[in-house]
């Protein structure tokens, strides 16, 4: 990204250059939300998984483990869904008002970036001193961090479930094997379910997925309220 200056508002002025063309083989994903399955938890509720976001050179960043942030090593396997962002829907404020957000006042008390690997590499400074966990601190977390600082799209109420809702909407699957390893367990893990317990285990399995994602929309709406 290159940098220029307006002397006339004294804003910056952001050139984009072009980036460079995704190559899952080589496992590069520019400006890319990325998600793979994650053992067991996956296997009861398969639109959980693992989720990374990358630089604009295509390497991966994931939230992997507690003060450790992975670069361009993706925990849990190769990436099997993704969605590459835009970044003309990015803000990247000079001051106050040069934002181009809708939250502008959220943005700067946030944290604001001047680039999108600025944004990313001030997030992965910052969890490297953070302590992991499943439920309140986790990889959904830190690809939220980034877009809050972003405020992509606009604005900077990025969280666990509008995430989950967004790679499973919009995400692309890599190729076919990447459906297959993605639901495969789920689906026997369904069947010996149902031989076994027959369909009480669906209800159990319904309940499961509906008491999850009360958890998780518990967590989000907590973390908002501690930062309101």
């Amino acid at each position: 990204m290159e940098l220029s200056f307006d002397c006339e508002n004294g804003n910056l002025i952001h050139d984009l250059w072009p980036l460079e063309e995704l190559d899952p083989k080589k496992g590069k994903f520019p400006c890319c939300i990325v998600w793979t399955p994650l053992p067991i938890v996956s296997w009861l509720a398969p639109y959980i998984g693992h989720i990374g976001i990358c630089l604009e050179d295509g390497a991966i960043l994931d939230f992997a483990g507690s003060n450790f942030v992975n670069i361009d090593n993706f925990a849990y396997g190769g990436v099997a869904k993704y969605l590459q962002l835009d970044r003309k829907k990015c803000c990247f404020p000079a001051n106050l008002s040069s934002h181009s957000c809708r939250q502008p006042y959220h943005h700067a008390e946030g944290g604001t970036a001047f680039s999108w690997d600025d944004a990313l590499d001030f997030c992965m400074h910052q969890y490297q001193h953070k302590c992991y966990n499943l439920f309140t601190c986790n990889s959904h977390s830190f690809v939220s961090k980034c877009l809050n600082r972003l405020a992509y799209d606009g604005h900077v109420s990025w969280n666990l479930l509008n995430l989950v809702v967004l790679i499973l909407w919009k995400g692309r699957w890599v190729d076919a094997m990447s459906v297959f390893r993605s639901f495969f367990p789920f689906a026997v893990v369904v069947c010996i379910g149902i031989l076994m317990a027959g369909w009480p285990f669906l209800v159990g399995m319904a309940s499961f997925s509906v008491l999850l994602i009360g958890w998780f929309r518990l967590g989000t709406y907590c973390v908002k309220s501690l930062l309101d």
